[in-house]
C-alpha cells in the first residue's frame, strides 16, 4: 500500500482537496473555547492513529484542514520526549535572517520528499484558549515543523516554498527516514 493511501485510510485529507489550498477560519477566544479545544482533541486522535502505523523522527504536525477541518489549529509533537506544541491561530511575527534546507514530508501527500528552505528561527504569536496572545520563539527542527503547520493554516503546502526547478522525490529515493535534521551546533 502507498504511503498517502496509508494517510488517507487514517482519514488524512489529501493533496487534491481544496480544503487544503484555502486558509483556515481563526477561533474567537474565549468565546470559542470549546470548539477550539474539540478540534485540538481531534488533532490528537488522529496523530495517535497516525504514529501507531509510522515512526517520526523529526517529529510529526497535524493542521486541522488536513482532517478536514477548515479551523486556525495545529498540534506539533517534537521528536523525543518534548510536549506537545498546540498552534490555536499562530502567526508568525518574526523570522531569522539565516535560514537552511531540509527535507520535507506531508501527511496529505506522503509518497514523496521535498527539499524546503526555511527560516533557522521564527517568533510565533497564538492564542490561548483564554483568549491572551502568547509569543513563542522557536529554532531549528522545531521552527521547521511550526513553519509547515502554519502555512497549512494559511493554504499552503510546502512545494510552494521549494527554490524554483526544485521538485519532490519519491519516498523510495530519500535516505533519511528515521533520522533527525542536522543542525550545527554553533
Amino acid at each position: 500500500m502507498r504511503p498517502s493511501q496509508r494517510m488517507r485510510d487514517l482519514g488524512v485529507v489529501q493533496q487534491d482537496a481544496a480544503i487544503l489550498t484555502e486558509p483556515a477560519r481563526a477561533f474567537d477566544l474565549p468565546a470559542e473555547r470549546d470548539e477550539a479545544e474539540r478540534v485540538v482533541d481531534e488533532l490528537f486522535a488522529a496523530m495517535d492513529r497516525i504514529s501507531q502505523v509510522h515512526p517520526f523522527a523529526k517529529g510529526m504536525g497535524l493542521a486541522a484542514p488536513q482532517i478536514g477541518i477548515s479551523r486556525a489549529a495545529a498540534v506539533v509533537q517534537p521528536p523525543g520526549d518534548e510536549p506537545a506544541v498546540v498552534l490555536l491561530n499562530p502567526r508568525i511575527t518574526e523570522r531569522s535572517d539565516g535560514s537552511d534546507e531540509h527535507y520535507e514530508g506531508c501527511l496529505s501527500f506522503f509518497d514523496v520528499r521535498g527539499l524546503v528552505p526555511r527560516p533557522v528561527k521564527i517568533t510565533v504569536e497564538t492564542t490561548a484558549r483564554t483568549g491572551q496572545t502568547v509569543t513563542t520563539v522557536y529554532e531549528r527542527g522545531l521552527a521547521r515543523l511550526i513553519h509547515h503547520e502554519i502555512d497549512h493554516l494559511d493554504g499552503l503546502l510546502y512545494t510552494a516554498r521549494m527554490r524554483a526547478g526544485a521538485h519532490p522525490i519519491p519516498v523510495e529515493l530519500y535516505r533519511q527516514t528515521g533520522q533527525a535534521w542536522a543542525y550545527d551546533e554553533s
